[in-house]
């Protein structure tokens, strides 16, 4: 399937986005003040944006330590085969773990990337063993342990 060609982002467009950014509860109202429209015309804008996918939602962004997630693990996995079925499967499979908060396709030796928080090191040791190890097609695992979060997933440079 053909992606569309990115819409025309002028720097109105692209002051809105910084902005919702880094709140994305401003009220439209303060949202028009901060780039310099009246309410409409930033209204329309911000609808034109959502409507072209460049805003995909809005969402609160959680801490996963206050949550009790004191652990933070990046896996390769690499699959062992690339047949329909046994993609078509693990990608299911992963859909259905909470504990994985993102999912990657990747280049290069492993297939994918996924992104694993659990509350210590026994909960890991638990998915990682009792689950991913046997997710539909899963032949080996990687995993790299977050130490310190130095620049957390944010901004997009607009």
């Amino acid at each position: 399937m053909a992606k569309s060609p990115p819409p025309d982002l002028d720097a109105t467009d692209r002051r809105i986005l910084r902005t919702l950014q880094r709140d994305g509860r401003m009220p439209l109202v303060a949202l028009a003040e901060a780039v310099g429209l009246s309410a409409t015309p930033c209204q329309r804008r911000l609808k034109r944006l959502e409507e072209a996918g460049v805003i995909q939602g809005y969402a609160a962004r959680l801490d996963a330590g206050a949550l009790g997630y004191a652990i933070t693990a990046f896996v390769q996995v690499a699959l062992v085969s690339h047949a329909e079925d046994v993609v078509e499967r693990f990608h299911k499979a992963l859909a259905q773990r909470p504990e994985i908060v993102a999912a990657f396709t990747m280049s290069g030796e492993m297939d994918y990337l996924l992104q694993v928080v659990a509350p210590d090191m026994a909960a890991f040791g638990e998915f990682a063993m009792k689950t991913l190890l046997r997710m539909p097609g899963v032949k080996e695992t990687r995993s790299s342990f977050v130490l310190e979060v130095l620049k957390p997933p944010g901004q997009f440079p607009v």
